[in-house]
């Protein structure tokens, strides 16, 4: 089998070794999907400005990222149950970004907890936070993220209730998966990954069973689930998570410049331009027709990331001539952790690495933190 050569090729081969319920729970937005579409298409509609005859030797991807220095501006963004795509995802994929020198964030919602990528891990991770009604479990899961070393904390802002996606709906997604016959018809036809799977513990949510009150079973997560979304968040929730966390504080969910300037006055130390992969407001635009408007409000005053349809070096590329200082990836590691666990991760960084070096040195760049919009043709 070839080398994979671009995230689209990883894409491919996700879909035939990942049961469909899990993987279209990646690849996938919410109600029309149309804004989950607008994330890859709009990258498309930026155009770039070719340069010749300029010195691009000794060229460098290296920066910081939130005070941490980086081998290139990405870091993992956090996927709820990545463990599903591949069995101990989440540690995989922790270990294959380490190796590669870009932050990896966990989720909330992942299947391997907080302590088991700390056990696996030598450098820092980042750790991606939903506040829920249950303020003592969000209290706890802040305090096990300090003594897990984590050097980050990734606060999203935008699930105050769940967007409604349609195919986790039809697919009866759940974690582990029930045993219907047609959950263990996809099962079957993926024997690579069921055997995986039989060879972990971990199939279920690792920082939530065991940790939130009473959830101690599938059942009662389910519940919790259902009742721990918290509508009466409000931009005074932000004060106490960061007397509790005392470090590096990244807001994500950001998609207007009056939300941004309110993340300013919080004290954060950036903020991630995110629609939610597009699995939230279907029909929001897209984020890198956001980004501009975001850090012409308040890039002076805090640092900007971008989440979302980012797919390939390029569209990081465009991310930062648009005033990024950072992108996250999350269907891009996913589609290659379901290709081919830890290795699939390191090559889905390697071909974005890849096409970032090779487009920066046509646009006659050797330093990315020169990018800007001088490298974008205005048509």
């Amino acid at each position: 089998m070839h080398t994979p050569l671009t995230i689209d090729d990883l894409k491919t081969r996700a879909r035939k070794r990942v049961p469909r319920m899990f993987f279209q729970f990646a690849d996938s937005g919410s109600w029309t999907e149309s804004t989950y579409r607008a994330n890859e298409e709009d990258f498309a509609k930026i155009k770039l400005r070719q340069r010749v005859m300029v010195n691009i030797e000794d060229r460098s991807l290296a920066c910081e990222m939130a005070g941490q220095a980086v081998s290139m501006p990405v870091a993992l963004a956090p996927t709820g149950m990545a463990g599903m795509q591949h069995a101990d995802g989440e540690i995989l994929a922790a270990q294959a970004a380490e190796e590669f020198g870009v932050p990896f964030t966990l989720s909330t919602l992942s299947v391997c907890s907080i302590e088991d990528v700390a056990s696996v891990t030598r450098k820092p991770f980042w750790f991606q936070l939903y506040i829920n009604r249950d303020r003592d479990f969000a209290l706890n899961l802040i305090d096990r993220a300090k003594a897990a070393g984590c050097s980050a904390l990734v606060l999203t802002l935008d699930l105050q209730i769940l967007g409604q996606r349609n195919k986790d709906i039809r697919n009866g997604l759940s974690t582990p998966p029930r045993f219907t016959l047609d959950h263990i018809i996809q099962m079957a036809r993926c024997p690579i990954w069921c055997l995986k799977m039989l060879g972990t513990q971990r199939r279920t949510f690792g920082n939530i069973v065991g940790h939130a009150r009473g959830v101690n079973d599938l059942e009662a997560i389910a519940a919790w689930t259902n009742d721990t979304l918290d509508p009466s968040l409000s931009w005074k929730d932000i004060e106490w998570v960061k007397k509790r966390w005392g470090g590096t504080l990244i807001l994500k969910g950001i998609m207007d410049e009056e939300d941004a300037r309110m993340a300013v006055r919080t004290g954060a130390d950036a903020i991630v331009v995110s629609n939610h992969g597009g699995r939230q407001l279907d029909g929001a635009p897209s984020s890198i027709s956001m980004l501009p408007r975001i850090v012409d409000a308040v890039a002076d005053k805090i640092e900007v990331h971008i989440d979302g349809g980012i797919r390939s070096g390029q569209d990081v590329l465009k991310s930062l001539c648009l005033g990024a200082k950072g992108t996250f990836i999350g269907r891009p590691f996913l589609y290659g952790l379901g290709a081919a666990g830890k290795q699939g991760v390191t090559q889905a960084l390697e071909i974005i690495r890849r096409e970032l070096d090779t487009t920066m040195a046509l646009c006659g760049e050797r330093d990315l933190r020169n990018l800007s919009l001088k490298n974008l043709v205005d048509l």
